[in-house]
């Protein structure tokens, strides 16, 4: 791996999921991280990534623009990587994803710093879904203040502290069955979490463009049923699975949206109306993961590192062949 330049980059939601796999990607190039988040007293276990004094939290708030000019002084490379996948309070996708990315963009801008700003596929101004629009309202406004900067769109992440595999690993524990919003016919390309960092950090190097979007995806389509599968197969759990049309899926999450910790939201259901996959014209301009030099590891490779602990007996059960299909005379909910 290339060591860096050594440059001071502060990491907005470092603490996060993502988070702690940038900062050590940073770190094994050598760069000095600054990790910038609402509670840096949570942050402490990230400095186990690099050197003695390589990696320091500091406290800062996307709502709070005062806050957000101290964390960036002296800064050579921003990274803002703070998102939500469901409004809560005065954690609203407007204030977090457009006006928070505006605000780290124009802090950077006036330190002279580049900037890279962690985005998803499905963006889109025009979308139906707040989180898709804020997320490109985002985009828009770090290419207005640094128009140079680098935007990163991956499709679903996962990885060991991801929320989408453990939850429904855990969900199979001790529910019967599984439920497939309108079908799970939904496509998704899941990129290892490993991968997107490193493609971050490479931003970092300069070893690709700054002023485009490049939209990362492992090198599987799968539909949300065939990701289950996958996941049942790994833990070696055989369930059934529950069809719930796009409208009772949404009626669903207007009931339980008074809820703390929803476990669906309205929003969440208009997105997977569409599949999250890289678009054609991204990989035929090159900006795919593969523009980072990366092949990407496949779910196969990474889930059984640690999923295993969801096996009926732990790392010592032997998965049972196709545990995650139905037999022949099993029957599926509609």
């Amino acid at each position: 791996m290339a060591i860096g330049t050594g440059k001071t980059v502060v990491v907005f939601g470092g603490s996060g999921f993502l988070g702690r796999y940038v900062t050590r990607a940073l770190a094994s190039r050598g760069h000095r991280i600054r990790v910038a988040c609402r509670r840096p007293d949570l942050a402490y276990h990230l400095q186990t990534n690099g050197n003695m004094g390589q990696i320091m939290p500091v406290q800062a708030n996307l709502r709070y623009r005062w806050s957000v000019d101290r964390a960036v002084v002296g800064a050579d490379h921003v990274i803002n990587l703070v998102g939500i996948l469901a409004e809560s309070g005065r954690q609203n996708f407007e204030a977090v994803q457009s006006f928070g990315a505006r605000a780290v963009a124009a802090a950077a801008r006036e330190v002279g710093a580049s900037m890279t700003q962690i985005s998803a596929i499905g963006a889109d101004a025009s979308s139906d879904s707040a989180y898709a629009r804020t997320k490109a309202a985002g985009e828009q406004a770090v290419l207005e203040t640094i128009p140079d900067a680098f935007i990163i769109r991956p499709s679903i992440v996962f990885g060991a502290e991801d929320q989408f595999f453990n939850r429904f690993a855990e969900m199979a524990r001790f529910s019967p069955v599984l439920p497939l919003i309108g079908g799970g016919r939904t496509r998704f390309q899941p990129v290892y979490v490993g991968d997107v960092a490193e493609a971050i950090a490479a931003t970092v190097d300069g070893v690709v463009a700054g002023g485009r979007a490049y939209e990362l995806g492992g090198p599987e389509i799968l539909t949300f049923r065939e990701m289950m599968e996958e996941m049942l197969d790994v833990i070696g759990r055989r369930r059934r699975f529950v069809t719930i049309p796009f409208g009772a899926a949404a009626s669903m999450a207007r009931a339980m949206r008074f809820l703390p910790g929803a476990p669906l939201t309205e929003d969440q259901v208009r997105q997977l109306r569409r599949d999250n996959v890289v678009s054609q014209q991204a990989i035929a301009e090159g900006r795919d993961l593969a523009a980072f030099g990366l092949k990407g590891h496949t779910i196969d490779a990474i889930l059984p590192t640690y999923l295993i602990r969801f096996r009926p007996q732990g790392q010592f059960t032997t998965p049972q062949p196709q545990a995650g299909g139905l037999r022949p005379d099993d029957k599926e909910f509609v």
